[in-house]
């Protein structure tokens, strides 16, 4: 039995939850958000609550129970608070810039990468190295973030690219000098 899906969401004020067949579309004060529920998976709205549930006992809707109910809850916390991921930038030259909405990144290539942020996300740059992505969309904060930090991962020997703020990379020794 899915313990995270039997948990019921809690709706916060200013957010309102509707809840058409298997279509459920959340609008608050950052924005609107809808999702449509796989075929072996219902939800409710109960009083102040949100309650996800099975249709049928099979192995697909055992699977997708404590999935559907997560999504719906990261639906709702998006629309009340957003999500944001941030970025560090290490390494001599390397530094990032906004212009207009696009994101400017010299990590170290003979030209500037240019990333052209999804609708709905907006990416900042404080002091030219921590890059903040944001949006009301967890998946799509996330997958702009993972794009970002693709363009230079951090590199094992010094260190030098593009991480995850608080991530910790593992350094290698390198080569032992001559003697």
């Amino acid at each position: 039995m899915s313990r995270i899906g039997k948990r019921p969401i809690p709706i916060p004020s200013k957010v309102t939850v509707t809840i058409d067949g298997q279509q459920v579309k959340v609008k608050g004060s950052k924005g609107e958000l809808d999702w449509v529920l796989p075929d072996t998976i219902k939800a409710e709205q109960v009083g102040e609550t949100v309650q996800v549930s099975r249709r049928e006992e099979t192995r697909t809707a055992r699977e997708s129970h404590g999935l559907s109910r997560t999504l719906v809850a990261n639906m709702i916390e998006g629309v009340s608070k957003g999500f944001e991921k941030r970025l560090d930038i290490q390494g001599v030259g390397y530094r990032a810039q906004v212009q207009g909405r696009n994101l400017i990144l010299n990590v170290g290539y003979s030209k500037p990468v240019e990333i052209v942020p999804p609708e709905g996300i907006q990416v900042k740059v404080e002091n030219n190295t921590n890059v903040i992505v944001s949006g009301i969309n967890k998946e799509v904060v996330g997958n702009t973030a993972a794009k970002i930090r693709a363009v230079r991962p951090p590199e094992v020997y010094k260190g030098k690219g593009i991480r995850y703020a608080g991530e910790i990379v593992r350094r290698k020794a390198g080569k032992a000098g001559k003697k």
